[in-house]
């Protein structure tokens, strides 16, 4: 990896910048390398102006995905070559506005799933290392504020959970600019459309407001906040995956309609 490459690549890692790598792993361009970054900029080159700009047309693809793979291109001259594409994407961040009941086992699970995790609450009696002790940040200030000292990326996941509007508002007001990869909150379907009403007055677009995940969550029926917590995780990792959360496996069909002696 020739210098320029590598000391990219590393100052990539340490800012925590998604990029994607690229190397030749056939043909007479073996070795070149090549790096794509998530604003579109460029270090490097695979030798050949075309196959730079099919790959990084291909990068944005392992930029969503964080996966590795070879991908075969065929140039307008004839050569085939073979390039090893690797995704180098920061970890997932994982943003909770409101230092509620659920936020605690939604914290303690993201960080099995391998998130880092944030906690913002203006209230300092709730937003506790007592209370979150898997909670990498607890940022005690008004969510506008404290979203706004955040770097947020399409790494970054935004779970609004504040049950008031004067917190979640302005926080919205501050994720929906944002290049947040997930924003969610909490609230019943009466409430949701109560908030979507006033972000319209505010300004946003159907667009824009489209991008709020609200009710919350995947419906498993959940009841208790550890339960809720896995279905807002659930919807979190099929937003993530390109999924809708469809069930792995039919519905039960009744004994009638199996025996075919339904009526």
């Amino acid at each position: 990896m020739s210098g320029e490459i590598f000391s990219a690549l590393r100052q990539a890692l340490h800012e925590e910048e998604a990029v994607v790598s690229a190397t030749v792993v056939s043909g007479e361009l073996l070795g070149a390398k090549f790096l794509v970054f998530e604003d579109g900029r460029t270090v490097g080159s695979l030798g050949s102006s075309e196959l730079d700009a099919a790959v990084r047309a291909d990068a944005e693809t392992f930029l969503k995905s964080g996966e590795a793979a070879i991908r075969s291109y065929h140039l307008s001259d004839g050569r085939n070559v073979e390039v090893f594409l690797e995704a180098h994407l920061p970890p997932r961040h994982l943003v909770v506005i409101g230092a509620v009941h659920i936020a605690i086992p939604l914290v303690a699970m993201a960080k099995e799933l391998g998130y880092r995790t944030t906690v913002i609450d203006a209230r300092e009696f709730f937003a506790t290392r007592e209370r979150f002790p898997h909670a990498d940040q607890l940022i005690v200030a008004w969510p506008d504020e404290a979203l706004a000292q955040i770097k947020i990326t399409p790494q970054t996941d935004i779970v609004i959970l504040a049950h008031d509007e004067k917190f979640e508002d302005p926080a919205l007001h501050v994720a929906l600019r944002s290049r947040a990869g997930y924003i969610g909150a909490i609230g019943s379907r009466k409430t949701s459309e109560q908030r979507l009403e006033r972000l319209r007055r505010a300004g946003f677009s159907e667009q824009e407001l489209s991008r709020i995940h609200a009710p919350i969550g995947i419906d498993i029926g959940a009841k208790t906040p550890a339960e809720i917590a896995v279905s807002i995780l659930a919807e979190i990792i099929a937003v993530r995956r390109g999924r809708i959360g469809q069930p792995l496996r039919p519905a039960k069909t009744s004994p009638a309609a199996v025996s075919g002696d339904g009526g």
